[in-house]
């Protein structure tokens, strides 16, 4: 396909835009020649394609990735469908994507969702169907996956975050309940009658599964369940339920489902003269890089948000490289429970 066009110049004059035909007659080489050189194909050998891509520099040739996606079927351009930017889990998962997408030579295009709602899904998805992308990555923490509504055209694959995909799309995420048992049974072995708990928002798909571990352990422990308390990842929300665990006698223990809410919890039982980790232990989810540095230093659990993300590009590209051998499936990163200063025996 010809590329010639034409650009502005100084003087208002155009200049016309190098071809491929132009880029083959200064390496004194065929047309296919430099296509396959523009496309990355290995069958050039090394001298050519210095040839070529000096010849492309001499000629500042600029291959049309556009016309090049129209003749291959292929975009090299990942879609991301993200909720709550200012997330830790989100955010730092999102910059894993995007370095292991560059890796592989593919750009990501980004529609974010402020307000999760079924409508607000359907139309991200039927924007990003209308976009060149080979594949959606989406990272969700709501159960808005399962009715049914959201579609992409064909041969657009997905791979979803942090929600629940049924048997339709393939899921990589961290093993939330793997994590909430290493947390629980760490307080329990230390001593613990029983662990009281501070959760997530209700709506949130890992805040539940993190929920339903914790009462899990503690059931298959014989120990008391205590009613949980419901926070909304903030620290604003872990201060309101720490402030109430303080009037508690019998908390010697709190999990809280994520590390801003165990600051907060932190903050409370200062304030109301009840020391951590000898009067009440605190143990947190994710690993924030600050945790190490609150007063006292946070026991936690990390997520490696790192290896969720290159995961999650190395399941879309394998369904793209290879369509009809993937099925989808469920991919879990594995957790480590991070002691630190905030968890100890209970008093007596």
């Amino acid at each position: 396909m010809a590329e010639r066009g034409g650009t502005d110049v100084p003087g208002g004059r155009r200049r016309q835009r190098v071809s491929m035909a132009d880029v083959a007659r200064r390496a004194g080489v065929s047309s296919q020649t430099v296509s396959r050189v523009s496309n990355g194909h290995p069958g050039v050998i090394s001298s050519t394609r210095e040839q070529v891509l000096a010849a492309m520099r001499d000629l500042g040739y600029r291959p049309n990735s556009a016309a090049r996606a129209l003749r291959y079927g292929q975009f090299n351009t990942i879609g991301v469908i993200l909720f709550s930017l200012s997330s830790t889990g989100s955010s730092r998962t999102l910059e894993a994507i995007a370095t292991h997408a560059a890796a592989e030579g593919y750009a990501i295009t980004l529609i974010p969702i402020d307000v999760p709602t079924q409508d607000n899904v359907l139309g991200a998805f039927t924007r990003m169907g209308e976009l060149a992308v080979d594949a959606v990555i989406v990272i969700m923490e709501v159960h808005l996956l399962d009715t049914g509504t959201v579609q992409l055209p064909p041969g657009v694959h997905v791979v979803v975050v942090d929600s629940d995909a049924g048997d339709r799309y393939s899921v990589v995420d961290t093993d939330q309940a793997d994590g909430t048992r290493k947390a629980v049974r760490h307080l329990l072995d230390l001593g613990h009658r029983t662990v009281w708990h501070v959760t997530g928002p209700q709506t949130s798909f890992s805040a539940q599964r993190r929920t339903q571990a914790w009462r899990t352990v503690l059931t298959e422990a014989g120990r008391p369940v205590p009613p949980p308390l419901h926070g909304d990842w903030s620290a604003e929300s872990g201060h309101a339920a720490g402030l109430s665990l303080a009037e508690e006698p019998d908390c010697t223990a709190v999990f809280a489902a994520n590390d801003q809410m165990a600051l907060g919890l932190l903050r409370a039982f200062h304030e109301r003269g009840r020391a951590v980790p000898d009067d009440i232990s605190v143990v947190g989810f994710d690993d924030i890089p600050e945790a190490a540095f609150f007063v006292p230093p946070l026991t936690t659990v990390h997520q490696d948000f790192a290896e969720v993300g290159r995961r999650c590009v190395h399941t879309v590209l394998q369904q793209i490289r290879t369509p009809d051998g993937t099925r989808p499936g469920t991919d879990l990163v594995p957790t480590t429970l991070v002691v630190r200063g905030s968890t100890a025996a209970p008093r007596g």
